[in-house]
């Protein structure tokens, strides 16, 4: 029985410092189940070496007498070897092109793929994932962008005193300043300019709730989707901001005018509906988008959307995007590219459909970095690897070499298993067709 497994270091860039499994849960499941760590180096890693080595890790280069590897993202192709076992986030299940390579050479070379994002209860809740900390992150930079807009059109905005998620490291502080951020608006309103201030938040799962955590530091005042439509028509206090969440029965209808939205049918047939937003785009001030999205999926926010929005000479309400999701030309069709933590937006021109770099230009900030939760790395680290814990000790014991059929794993995590043994298991077969 192997009780050895590797944890991977990270280089997708200088910002992935987060680590699958903490020096903590290091100790207690070598004390606990006999289960033994090969730790990779790293320079950047939140995490120092010390404090794996002081839990009783081994911290070597080569990971090769390790038959299963773990690591939060993606891995390079020529690092794989024959047959072996790995466990990160791999982006593969929507057919992701970029990453198709990726998985092509691991069906090549008789790997096994366990992809975290699949790794879910009887009702498909995912169980082990970082989406808390992505929307804590992506509501401080979609807010640190909002400022920067207003001061680029000379507006006293409390927002311009946020800074970049980054340069907080950790949430106490994050939490801190957008906390006096509220006491000023509470204090003293926001500019007439601003009033009634709106926040939409697209999607109420994990990710959705990391980024209301934020916003409910400021002064909230909830409203419905359809109270949105007629705020305007209002006296608006500009002593709190307005917080609206849209779940699918808001943003979309059956294609078939006969047919009433029904969720379970929506998830399994999503090509039968139609996006039904736009009408709540001229009466938001941010939009912040935390949903799943399929290719199958109708936008959120398409590029017609935005040109019709940002036709006229003066800039409209909405200023900010903030898409935490970050599908690539997804949900939000006007997301082009993704961004860096330390420069995390680009202006959508919806005449020209380009990105502008910075803040400046006559469309609205899109904030689209793809790893938020590396922003706040030894806080999502802990979260995640305590969440992952439970599981360690069946997947590093587990033999990989039975047919699949026999193959034990806990229920969460056999479902999360992406290919066995070189081969797509039968509910990601459908992923051959992208190969």
């Amino acid at each position: 029985m192997n009780t050895r497994a590797g944890i991977r270091r990270e280089d997708k860039n200088v910002w992935e410092r987060r680590a699958p499994i903490t020096p903590e849960h290091v100790s207690e499941l070598a004390r606990q189940h006999g289960l033994q760590f090969c730790v990779q180096p790293s320079a950047i890693r939140a995490i120092p070496e010390s404090a794996y080595r002081a839990a009783g890790a081994t911290i070597q280069e080569d990971l090769a007498e390790c038959p299963i590897v773990f690591a939060v993202k993606e891995i390079p192709t020529d690092l794989f070897r024959p047959r072996g076992v790995y466990v990160f986030f791999a982006h593969v299940i929507k057919g992701q092109p970029y990453n198709m390579p990726m998985l092509k050479r691991m069906l090549e070379l008789g790997c096994t793929l366990i992809d975290y994002e699949k790794v879910t209860d009887d009702q498909g809740r995912r169980l082990v994932f970082f989406g808390r900390f992505a929307g804590m992150a992506g509501m401080v930079d979609t807010l640190w962008a909002l400022g920067q807009r207003h001061l680029l059109e000379g507006i006293a905005s409390p927002f311009s005193q946020i800074q970049m998620t980054f340069r907080y490291g950790e949430s106490g502080p994050v939490r801190q300043a957008v906390r006096h951020v509220g006491e000023q608006i509470s204090r003293q309103g926001l500019p007439p300019s601003l009033v009634p201030f709106v926040c939409g938040f697209a999607g109420y799962g994990n990710v959705s709730r990391g980024a209301q955590e934020i916003f409910d530091e400021l002064p909230v005042r909830d409203i419905s989707p359809a109270q949105l439509l007629t705020l305007h028509q209002e006296p608006a206090d500009a002593h709190v901001v307005y917080k609206v969440v849209f779940k699918e029965i808001d943003t979309v209808q059956p294609r078939d005018p006969i047919r009433i939205f029904d969720l379970a049918h929506f998830m399994s047939h999503p090509d039968q509906y139609q996006s039904q937003f736009k009408q709540y785009l001229p009466h938001l001030s941010v939009l912040v988008n935390a949903v799943y999205w399929t290719r199958q999926s109708p936008r959120l926010v398409t590029k017609a959307d935005l040109k019709e929005l940002y036709a006229g000479a003066s800039l409209p309400k909405l200023q900010v995007i903030g898409d935490i999701s970050c599908d690539i030309e997804g949900a939000i069709e006007a997301t082009l590219h993704s961004t860096e933590p330390d420069d995390p937006v680009f202006v959508y021109d919806p005449q020209t459909e380009k990105a502008i770099p910075g803040v400046a230009g006559h469309g609205p900030v899109i904030m689209a970095v793809d790893n938020l939760p590396c922003e706040l790395p030894i806080e999502s680290s802990t979260d995640f690897s305590t969440a992952l814990k439970p599981f360690l000790p069946d997947i590093v014991t587990a033999d990989f070499s039975v047919p699949w059929e026999e193959l034990q794993l806990p229920p969460e995590i056999k479902r999360a298993v992406i290919a066995y043994a070189g081969q797509l298991t039968p509910s990601y077969r459908y992923i051959q067709q992208y190969l």
